[in-house]
Parts: C-alpha cells; sequence; structure tokens
C-alpha cells in the first residue's frame, strides 16, 4: 500500500520536483564578466618579501569594461602579481576565490566601502585618517596597501607618506561586513526530477537574486524545442521576472530524458565587494565601484524517465492444468480471496504443495542412479572371470 500511495503522490497533477542537492552538480556561471582595461588611477608602494629583498611596485585602482555594457573600477586581492590588460574576468562569490577561508574578507569589503572611490570627499577622507591631503592617487594607494595587508599579510608600505597614513588608518578602523551578494544569481544553479503524471512535472523552485528591478527570461533552444516552459508556481509563462521570484521548468508528460536551461539578464550595478577571477589566482580582483552593468545568470534542468516496474500486475497465466492464479503485484502474494489455511501454513514454513512431489523425483533418480552404477561395475567382473576360465 505504501507503494502504491508514492506512486499516487508522483503521478499527481503539477507534482514538484525538490532541487537538485548534488554539491558536484556545481554552479552556474552567474553575474558580469568584463575585459581589464588596466591600472588606471595609482601611486607606489615598497614591497619587502620573505627573502628580505625589497621592491617598488604599482598601487592603486584597475578599471574593467563588462561584456554587454557597464564599467568597474576594482583593487588587486593579491599583491604577488600584477593583473594583465586585456585578461577576461567573471564574477564570483568569496568562495570561488583567493578570498576562500580568509577571516578578514569581511574587513576588506569595510574598507572598500568607507575608502575611495566609495567616498568622493577626499578632504574628509584625509581628516579622518589624519594624512594631511589626498589626492585621487595617493587615496587609491593607501586603500590598496590596506587590502593587500589584510588579504595577504603582506609587508607593504605606500611611498607617499599621506597614503602610508590612510593606509594604517583603513587597517586598524576596518570591522567586519557580510558578503555581498550576486549582481544576478539563480538559485540554485540546477533542479532535477522524474516527468510523471497526466500534465508532466514542474520542476524547481529556482530563486532569482537580483539588485535589478526586473530580469528577463529565456528559455533555451532545447526547451523551445521539447515545448518545456518556464512558469511561476500557478504555471503562467514568464518572461520578465524580479528580485526573489520562483522560476519552474514545466516539462510536458511524456517527454524523453533531458535537459533544458533558462537564462536571465538585467542590468544593475555589480554590489561592492564582489571578486572577479581570471583564473590566475593572484590577479583576482575585488570591486570599488560600479555602473549600471550587464548581468547574466543560468539554471539548468534534468529529468530522467520513470523506471518501468518489475512485474506485471494482475493474472500471469497458468500452471499446466491448474487454475489461474492472481497476482498482487505491490507485494508479489496471492490476492486475498484465494488464501487459504494451508497455502499460509505453506507460506510460514517456506514450502509449498508442490515439495513431496519434488522430494520423491529426488530419492527415485538417487535410485537410479546407484543400480545403474552397480550394473556397470558387475559386467566387467563377469568377463573378467570367463576369461580366467580359458586358461
Amino acid at each position: 500500500m505504501a507503494l502504491l500511495a508514492a506512486a499516487a503522490l508522483a503521478a499527481a497533477p503539477g507534482a514538484r520536483a525538490s532541487a537538485d542537492s548534488d554539491p558536484a552538480a556545481g554552479r552556474a556561471a552567474e553575474g558580469a564578466s568584463a575585459v581589464l582595461d588596466g591600472l588606471k588611477t595609482y601611486g607606489q608602494a615598497v614591497l619587502r618579501t620573505g627573502d628580505g629583498s625589497v621592491r617598488q611596485i604599482p598601487a592603486g585602482l584597475y578599471e574593467m569594461r563588462v561584456d554587454g555594457g557597464g564599467m568597474l573600477q576594482t583593487y588587486g586581492v593579491g599583491v604577488a602579481g600584477y593583473a594583465q590588460p586585456q585578461a577576461r574576468y567573471t564574477e564570483s562569490g568569496w568562495n570561488g576565490s583567493p578570498l576562500a577561508g580568509n577571516a578578514e574578507a569581511g574587513r576588506i569589503r569595510w574598507v572598500l566601502e568607507h575608502s575611495y572611490p566609495q567616498l568622493n570627499d577626499l578632504a574628509g577622507l584625509a581628516k579622518a585618517a589624519g594624512a594631511g591631503s589626498l589626492t585621487a592617487e595617493s587615496a587609491a594607494a593607501g586603500t590598496q596597501v590596506a587590502i593587500w595587508r589584510l588579504a595577504d599579510g603582506a609587508q607593504v608600505e605606500a611611498a607617499d607618506p599621506a597614503a602610508e597614513l590612510l593606509a594604517d588608518y583603513l587597517q586598524r578602523a576596518a570591522g567586519r561586513l557580510p558578503e555581498p551578494p550576486a549582481s544576478l544569481g539563480l538559485d540554485p544553479g540546477r533542479v532535477s526530477g522524474p516527468v510523471s503524471g497526466p500534465v508532466g512535472t514542474r520542476l524547481g523552485p529556482v530563486t532569482v537574486r537580483t539588485g535589478a528591478q526586473s530580469v528577463s527570461v529565456t528559455p533555451d533552444a532545447a526547451a523551445v524545442a521539447m515545448g518545456v516552459r518556464v512558469v511561476d508556481a500557478e504555471g503562467r509563462p514568464l518572461e520578465s521576472v524580479g528580485h526573489g521570484t520562483r522560476l519552474y521548468f514545466e516539462v510536458p508528460p511524456g517527454t524523453p530524458d533531458g535537459t533544458a536551461s533558462v537564462t536571465v539578464q538585467g542590468s544593475t550595478k555589480v554590489p561592492v565587494g564582489r571578486v572577479f577571477t581570471s583564473g590566475i589566482p593572484a590577479e583576482a580582483q575585488i570591486v570599488a565601484g560600479s555602473s549600471e552593468s550587464a548581468t547574466t545568470a543560468t539554471a539548468a534542468a534534468v529529468w530522467p524517465q520513470p523506471r518501468a516496474q518489475s512485474g506485471p500486475a494482475g493474472p500471469v497465466g497458468t500452471l499446466g492444468g491448474a487454475t489461474e492464479v492472481a497476482v498482487d503485484s505491490s507485494s508479489g502474494s496471492l490476492s486475498p480471496e484465494e488464501e487459504s489455511p494451508e497455502d499460509e501454513r505453506l507460506a510460514t514454513s517456506g514450502s509449498s504443495a508442490a515439495t513431496p512431489v519434488i522430494a520423491a523425483l529426488a530419492v527415485g533418480l538417487v535410485v537410479l542412479g546407484g543400480m545403474v552404477v552397480l550394473l556397470l561395475r558387475k559386467r566387467p567382473l563377469e568377463g573378467e572371470e570367463g576369461e580366467e576360465g580359458e586358461y
């Protein structure tokens, strides 16, 4: 009965499949992608390395061009690498960047929120830091030095005295802020479940996370070809959505095993503190400022076909001269009206009505085999006696 009840629930119209919890499934790229223009506003810093060497390095703000439109201002995360112009970057959470597991990541975000370029009042920033006066270049250099110290524990100082005072102030005053959300994301990035029931299945939900007022919703070509729709909880097709909207993949009944995806796109500012990675950890960048920028996120749905149940229900045939036997496919036992006390006794003992016949046949075969062996042994003996009589 439990199996039948579960099957009925799975086949109910509009049944929902749970989000795929397989960690290996991973998450699709989300947010903005960009190309690094290069270092634009900067001063100089002095780095002391573990081997005792001292070298001067540039320190300050980079700029990025966002694919589809928009600009970003960023600082370097790692002091060891100098980011190369024209390198391609994608938006990432802290766990997917060199900040993964770094206890100072929240303090780095505080620095970004409380320094240049988020604070354009350079006179006020200089006063807070006791730095006399600051230019855009010295403010950028001091902010970068503070970030390097927190991210890498680097032994680095700003060459300009005012920039060095700013770096000391930011490092000393930094509080902790939480990780910022993605500029645009879908959570989770993948859902899965079987397709069952007369009206198919809705796989999801997938929740939209964005700072944009609205984003467009576009199913991929595979979804369109199979008749898969992206709908809300009531089954209404979606073309544009806002933050917090829940999406579902509505898969028609009888659709063969397959996958489909949906892409959402919009325009919003990338939050300060989001990381951009290029595949080279030492060259990771962290966002300090953003214009309205193009953002994209993708989520996928995967559905297998339900596997056929073993064994047909109802009558399964006859056994030479016996009455027809009906089998309950959910338990594999005789139907209640055909059970008897004798049947119950035999089932309990692990025997059946055919057991005596099988035992008799076995005994007969053993006796017959013994007689054959005796005959075969006897004939050669008689032959040998005859041959001895001839001598």
